[in-house]
């Protein structure tokens, strides 16, 4: 098969990757000229026991526990389908934030079903593209031909929603997932139509090779080039877009450092490492009126960011005033910069914070890879049945992996569970509900505030039934 998108676009019952679980997956494959191929996917996945879900996110959904309970399939049931059907080779996987969510949604839900939690992006030829900044550099740079609309206040807005009703795109459902999938196809079929040229541009520069043509390669002198940026860190008002200049590798391999040129950066080359540092990390009741973080961000080269070189802006006065950048301020403020090459350090320092780790191992996926020789495992895992899996020891060395295949069971083939095995899960499960109620509590009374239609007492009443429904019998 030649290369193709898959759109898709998940409902989850949280925002937390971790610890949420997606409750609907829905999709479509496009040719390169985003036409559709074959029949979409739509499908529910089972919530399982242990998981409360916020009732916020049920109220914009509509999709209750017990919905996916009736129609839904297991995890490990999902997955299959998913590598079947939808990771194709030279498949671009494409959402809209799917990089900050959908995505890490996937991985999540792969690293706790025994699968490499990355390899689906990056195998046979599949990468992926996220389409939300492609929205918004395209209303900075080059807007015309497309229909841009703004929130109540009078803000710029690019919710797929909105995008979708000013430009006359059948959007019927808001929040549900198939429905958002194809009023993403139809807002990038507009945006490959008015705007070709920067369409096909961004498309090419999804992958770190080609970002590093424009921010600059690892064994550049820094700073580096000034370029154009697009980023939800930016101000709504001047259209999420900037124009940055690469200060310093960041704390991985393939991030930079950014300076926004967008600021002076006298007044924070002028303090030493220990005052960066207290100011980087003052709390909101310790910032003054006027307290301005050091503008700098972390640009992640594999997370397809949205850059484009200073020379779209520079012949282009409506774009500079639209962000709202005055060119020669950029200049002088990138002077200032070089004349402090040892700044860089300093802001390391500053930004450089020290994370408590989680003790739950299904929260320890940004921990480290699992080794490979755990991963011929992993698959030997997938590939069983409850009967396999009864008392089976795949010898883990990853020991993230020991009390994950515990869960993995207790989810997905229940009847492999030795005596042992249960009351672990039973005990994982009491504890996680127990701890988990009163803030479940506490929000559904503010939802029920909110929510007073009919249709919206029934949701909120199925979520009260579900909690009792799998909540742990009282201890003595």
């Amino acid at each position: 098969m030649s290369a193709s998108f898959f759109f898709y676009d998940l409902e989850t019952s949280g925002t937390d990757s971790m610890r949420d679980r997606i409750m609907q997956f829905a999709g479509q494959r496009t040719d390169m000229d985003l036409n559709p191929i074959g029949e979409p996917i739509n499908l529910m996945v089972a919530l399982t026991d242990e998981v409360l879900p916020e009732p916020a996110a049920i109220m914009v959904t509509g999709i209750t526990p017990q919905k996916t309970k009736d129609e839904g399939y297991t995890e490990a049931q999902f997955l299959k389908i998913f590598y079947e059907e939808v990771l194709l080779p030279d498949t671009i996987i494409i959402g809209y934030n799917n990089i900050k969510f959908d995505d890490k949604f996937m991985q999540c839900t792969l690293y706790r079903n025994m699968y490499d939690a990355y390899e689906w992006q990056l195998q046979e030829g599949r990468s992926r593209w996220d389409f939300l900044d492609i929205v918004r550099l395209t209303r900075a740079l080059r807007p015309d031909g497309i229909n841009w609309p703004f929130d109540e206040n009078g803000v710029p807005s690019n919710r797929l929603e909105h995008l979708s009703a000013a430009n006359g795109l059948k959007h019927e459902h808001a929040h549900d997932a198939l429905s958002d999938v194809y009023a993403l196809i139809g807002v990038a079929k507009i945006i490959k139509e008015k705007q070709p040229k920067l369409y096909d541009y961004l498309l090419k520069k999804r992958n770190k090779t080609e970002v590093l043509e424009v921010t600059g390669d690892h064994n550049q002198s820094f700073p580096g080039k000034p370029f154009v940026h697009t980023s939800y860190t930016y101000p709504k008002e001047l259209m999420h877009t900037s124009v940055v200049s690469a200060i310093g590798q960041g704390p991985y391999k393939g991030t930079f450092y950014v300076f926004d040129l967008r600021y002076d950066p006298t007044p924070w080359i002028a303090m030493n490492a220990e005052e960066l540092k207290k100011h980087c990390q003052k709390t909101a009741d310790e910032r003054e009126d006027g307290h301005q973080f050091i503008p700098v961000r972390e640009l992640k080269c594999n997370q397809c960011p949205a850059v484009a070189p200073l020379s779209v802006l520079q012949a282009d006065a409506s774009a500079q005033e639209r962000i709202g950048i005055d060119l020669g301020l950029v200049s002088r403020h990138m002077k200032i910069l070089q004349q402090h090459p040892d700044f860089i350090k300093r802001v390391q320092q500053a930004l450089r914070r020290e994370f408590e780790k989680d003790s739950d191992p299904e929260c320890q996926l940004y921990d480290g890879f699992i080794p490979d020789g755990d991963k011929a495992k992993m698959a030997v895992v997938r590939a069983a049945g409850a009967e396999q899996l009864r008392g089976f020891d795949p010898g883990f060395s990853d020991k993230r992996l020991h009390q994950m295949l515990v869960r993995y069971k207790a989810r997905n083939y229940p009847s492999s569970l030795t005596d042992t095995e249960r009351a672990e899960w039973e005990a994982y499960r009491a504890e996680r509900l127990r701890r988990g109620l009163p803030h479940f509590i506490e929000e559904l009374h503010k939802a029920a505030k909110i929510h007073t239609g009919s249709d919206a007492q029934y949701t909120l009443e199925e979520l009260r039934l579900y909690a009792e429904s799998i909540m742990p019998a009282p201890e003595d």
